[in-house]
């Protein structure tokens, strides 16, 4: 496990890229006082209903934004040797807007990233020793991509789930589809539910993965487990990331006891 800093190095240009970025899309995302009802949910498929329910969000407040805290993430670029990244996030309700930023030592050296999408546009960045570009990559292939893992997170800020952008259909009992079109481009998925109420899995087609001769649509999944209790809420504490390839699944991202905080700033987390 590699050593974490107490204060990030104030000289990243790419940390204060995000904050910048981070900053800008707080300004429209505006109080809201309400708690999640019974009615908000009603027109909602049943394992959706129940993962309301039995995770405690009937009767909490609805929230405008979600900071997420990775820790020493196990990550893979591509089908290489995994490599121990931090992974700080945010997700806006309001509009579909999704923020990540990356911070890694492979062999001692910074690596940082940028994982963004904001205004319909999705791009990657990836950043060596401060100053050398590794990739930097954007289009509307990965404007698809950024927007349909921003909606393998929905149920993770449940706000989201409610916008008029997101459709719902159910499948049975413990499976629903979730659509959402947005800046011209649609997504869709698949959640599926424990009996109990949890939700599980995101699979989808609308994620495209590195080929030989560019891209190509891979089965791509969201896997979240570990629930446990905080302020009443049950959230996942794990989440991964899994390619379904015809030689096999690869899980390239494995997130454990991650730190799911709603509005942070009204607790002063507003940070890095």
């Amino acid at each position: 496990m590699r050593k974490h800093t107490a204060n990030p190095d104030a000289h990243s240009k790419t940390r204060r890229g995000f904050v910048s970025i981070r900053d800008e899309i707080w300004k429209g995302a505006e109080q809201n006082s309400a708690v999640f009802t019974k009615s908000d949910v009603s027109h909602l498929p049943r394992p959706v209903k129940r993962y309301f329910d039995c995770c405690g969000y009937i009767g909490a407040p609805k929230m405008r934004a979600m900071k997420a805290v990775y820790r020493d993430v196990g990550f893979l670029f591509g089908k290489g040797k995994p490599i121990s990244i931090d992974y700080v996030q945010y997700n806006i309700a309001y509009e579909p807007a999704r923020i990540a930023y990356i911070d890694s030592r492979p062999l001692g050296i910074p690596f940082e990233g940028l994982d963004l999408y904001v205004g319909g546009s999705g791009s990657m960045t990836g950043i060596l020793a401060n100053f050398i570009t590794l990739f930097n990559q954007a289009g509307e292939t990965l404007n698809q991509s950024s927007l349909v893992t921003f909606l393998s997170e929905c149920l993770i800020i449940p706000s989201v789930a409610l916008q008029d952008y997101i459709a719902w259909e159910e499948i049975d009992a413990l499976h629903a589809k979730a659509a959402i079109s947005c800046y011209g481009i649609s997504a869709s998925g698949i959640f599926t539910f424990n009996e109990i109420g949890e939700m599980v899995s995101f699979d989808t087609y609308d994620r495209e993965a590195a080929a030989i001769n560019g891209t190509k649509k891979v089965r791509w999944s969201a896997v979240f487990g570990e629930y446990r209790m905080e302020n009443g809420v049950n959230k996942p504490g794990r989440f991964q990331a899994v390619w379904h390839y015809d030689d096999g699944d690869l899980l390239y991202f494995d997130g454990k006891n991650v730190s799911i905080e709603f509005d942070p700033e009204q607790h002063g987390a507003l940070m890095y």
